[in-house]
């Protein structure tokens, strides 16, 4: 009998293959040390797993994978990311639950903070949200300073200060010139304000 190969079979046999491609091409010397070393090596290959998936729209297999990877060595990027395939399953406070876990793992990676403030502004709670993007913005390890930027822009646009906004805008932009939002949004300021 010839074994049924199952599209959610194919999907986890990609996200596997893609991942251990991304981890062949990693650099040997990750940024991050609780990458480092066994099961580190395993528990990362999971993570990048979870990532594949995510990105597919699997979050339930995505969920397994990050939860096997912070098995194996618990990271601020597990619990992160964890968090974000769970919000993604409009399971909000558990998102925000593991995104505090990802704080203690190590507090100065922005990820998890600016996550918390977009979780806390989708449950209508703005100005709870406020502290948390700021601390992204000041983290000292975070690839994308331009989204909580660009949030507290729109937070302070929607509250009348227009000046404020700009600010925030324009440092979105400082940080990644091409982001498309923040640069629509300064061009409607600009539109609606002459």
């Amino acid at each position: 009998m010839r074994p049924v190969c199952r599209p959610s079979n194919l999907l986890a046999l990609f996200a596997v293959l893609l991942a251990a491609l991304l981890l062949a091409a990693a650099p040997a010397h990750r940024a991050a040390a609780q990458w480092e070393g066994p099961p580190a090596d395993e528990a990362e290959v999971y993570w990048r797993q979870g990532f594949v998936l995510h990105a597919l729209g699997a979050y339930g297999r995505a969920i397994e994978r990050y939860r096997k990877s912070i098995e194996l060595r618990p990271s601020a990027e597990g619990h992160t990311y964890l968090g974000w395939s769970l919000s993604y399953l409009g399971r909000l406070d558990e998102a925000i639950a593991e995104c505090r876990k990802a704080i203690e793992v190590d507090p100065g990676f922005g990820n998890p903070y600016n996550d918390i403030g977009v979780y806390l502004i989708r449950l209508g709670r703005v100005e709870e949200a406020i502290p948390w993007l700021e601390k992204a913005v000041t983290a000292e390890r975070y690839c994308c300073y331009q989204f909580p930027n660009f949030t507290l822009g729109q937070i302070r646009l929607a509250g009348g200060d227009v000046n404020g906004a700009v600010k925030f805008f324009e440092r979105a932009l400082e940080h990644a010139p091409d982001y498309a939002p923040a640069r629509e949004a300064l061009k409607e300021i600009r539109r609606t304000t002459l």
